[in-house]
């Protein structure tokens, strides 16, 4: 943990830092960062996968229009592939600090790792579901993910990725077995590695 924060009297820029697509076998990892306005509330924000579509839909939008900044980076399927990827996270989540308009005096992470960042910062267990400007990230993630996986479902068709984002379904795994592994696979993915190998 780096530096203190006091959640009541801290009047610090504070940025929430969160990723959405560790556990796919296809697309990039992608992280927002987050500065709420304190004076601009937004209702309903929570952990982006108890969220329903509809919900994160309008959420996102409303995240966008009302917070002070906000920014989305990614690692792609070939960095996560080099660097593995809880390392590949990490370096989505720094490049999604490094990108926000305003600096932030302060970042809180969720998880138990920190990325790179030039301020203090703390990783917080959980935070998506206690700290409203990481679960503002996460939803900002989770939507800019998943229409890019709609993309994908329109460049690569057949896998199903609007259905399943690239997470290892059986419709995914049966398309990778009839189709072969595409550009945007994870080769350093069970499934995918085994694919290849055959």
């Amino acid at each position: 943990m780096q530096g203190e924060f006091n959640f009541v009297t801290d009047k610090r820029l504070i940025a929430g830092v969160d990723e959405v697509g560790r556990g796919p076998l296809a697309g990039p990892v992608v992280a927002a960062a987050v500065i709420l306005d304190p004076k601009n509330p937004i209702d309903g924000l929570a952990d982006s996968k108890k969220l329903s579509k509809k919900q994160r839909e309008k959420l996102y939008d409303e995240i966008k229009s009302k917070a002070l900044a906000w920014s989305i980076a990614r690692a792609e399927a070939t960095e996560i592939d080099e660097l593995n990827i809880l390392q590949a996270s990490l370096v989505a989540m720094s490049r999604a600090v490094a990108a926000l308009p305003i600096s932030p005096e302060h970042v809180l992470v969720d998880g138990n790792k920190l990325p790179e960042i030039n301020c203090s910062a703390e990783a917080i267990i959980k935070g998506d579901e206690k700290i409203p400007a990481i679960s503002a990230a996460s939803i900002i993630a989770k939507v800019a993910r998943d229409r890019e996986m709609d993309e994908m479902d329109i460049e690569y068709p057949g896998y199903g990725f609007s259905k399943h984002s690239g997470y290892p379904t059986k419709i995914h795994l049966q398309a990778l077995q009839e189709l072969g592994v595409t550009p945007i696979h994870r080769r350093s993915f069970g499934p995918v590695r085994r694919q290849l190998e055959r």
